[in-house]
């Protein structure tokens, strides 16, 4: 069955603006629609491929938990949970970590966290200070946090308790706590993913991480899409040299297979007790197999040096093919976490770039938003900027 024919006799809820290709199979940073058509893939999944696709060291591994056990319950203890724990809290320097299936429910997961803070605390209406431009999910409590009046639009009314205030502006998040006795955490993404590719300074992180010393509060960061090596670093604040007090993971963790996790340190971690919170699939054995093998794979084949390397190599490549073009604006980003924005809409891109065998996405209506695995090599970045460069001086060349 074609696409086309997949989407005319579709059951599945209208969702999604979707692209009309049907994806068959994957084979590193290439993947085949049903068509038997090549792509080149710059999302992998968004973020989420970590390793690309049909790993030779993952896939067996994957295989051989299938044939033991995929979900047990939290009834009982679950070996791997214990095993992924303590690798993500040697490598965040944290001290505890709970399992879920998503971005979202690592979120909602952070929220209640900073909730139960303030409750314990004594607090009639706990506050939590959130960004504009933010996206942090789209269940009520995420959706609320996130800073987005399009995504907000038919679900009114939307969760109180959030002060926003913009990205990288120290001086506003003084100014809209000044009167505010009840503030229990501060919580945003180190690089805005859906917001544009906009990256935290390292400057205002240290200042917030000193800011929620001083009268503390929580110190929450949403890495699902900037954490585990997209940058460089396995968690994106790490370039700062802070340590937050609760960390939100997901997409990039087991290189496509569902999971989440919340990472906490000391001030955070003890503060669900049993009966607080809880999921049915999280933290299951084949999720936390992904994951620890995923992490061992980033390490052996040191992905996080090739991170930085490949993706300050695209960087400089598509700023040379990009740079002198009228309406090219800016690239932002860091590693293989990167954006190039246009002065003008550009969600045309996503098809245009698909007919040229590329796949992208395109973020805040002007962002062309780059995400490759972590597999990625100097030639793919070249073979990248050779197939979507050409895409966009024929898109900027046309009249709006």
């Amino acid at each position: 069955m074609s696409a086309s024919q997949a989407v005319a006799s579709s059951h599945v809820m209208n969702t999604y603006g979707r692209v009309n290709i049907a994806l068959s199979h994957g084979q590193g940073v290439r993947v085949w629609d049903t068509g038997g058509r090549e792509y080149l893939d710059a999302l992998s999944g968004i973020a989420v491929n970590t390793l690309g696709h049909n790993h030779p060291r993952l896939v067996p591994a994957l295989q051989e938990q299938i044939g033991k056990i995929i979900h047990s319950s939290n009834y009982y203890h679950v070996p791997g949970q214990e095993q992924l724990a303590a690798k993500l809290v040697e490598l965040s320097g944290l001290s505890n970590a709970f399992f879920c299936n998503s971005g979202l429910e690592a979120n909602e997961a952070a929220l209640k966290l900073a909730r139960k803070l303030g409750n314990d605390r004594g607090y009639r209406d706990p506050k939590v200070v959130v960004c504009e431009h933010a996206f942090h999910g789209r269940s009520i409590a995420t959706l609320s946090a996130t800073g987005n009046p399009k995504i907000h639009a038919g679900f009114y009314p939307l969760l109180g308790g959030f002060i926003r205030v913009p990205l990288n502006d120290f001086e506003g998040l003084l100014r809209a706590v000044e009167n505010e006795s009840e503030v229990a955490a501060v919580f945003f993404e180190v690089i805005q993913g859906e917001g544009g590719i906009h990256p935290a300074r390292m400057e205002y992180l240290k200042q917030v991480r000193a800011l929620c010393d001083e009268r503390d509060w929580l110190m929450m960061v949403d890495e699902v899409q900037c954490g585990m090596g997209r940058t460089g670093k396995w968690f994106a604040h790490q370039w700062a040299g802070i340590r937050p007090d609760v960390m939100a993971l997901a997409k990039g963790l087991a290189s496509g297979v569902p999971v989440g996790a919340v990472v906490a340190g000391p001030k955070a971690a003890n503060i669900f007790q049993p009966g607080n919170h809880g999921t049915t699939f999280g933290g299951n054995p084949l999720a936390m197999r992904a994951a620890v093998e995923t992490i061992r794979i980033i390490e052996e084949d040191r992905l996080l040096e090739n991170a930085q390397r490949v993706g300050a190599h695209l960087h400089q490549r598509l700023r040379e093919h990009l740079g002198h073009l009228p309406g090219f604006v800016e690239i932002r980003g860091e590693g293989l976490m990167l954006g190039v924005e246009l002065d003008r809409p550009c969600g045309a891109l996503i098809q245009q770039a698909a007919d040229a065998g590329l796949l992208i996405s395109v973020t805040a209506d002007r962002v062309v938003r780059l995400l490759p695995a972590l597999i990625f090599t100097e030639a793919d970045a070249d073979e990248l900027v050779q197939r979507l460069a050409p895409v966009i001086e024929a898109f900027l060349a046309t009249p709006n």
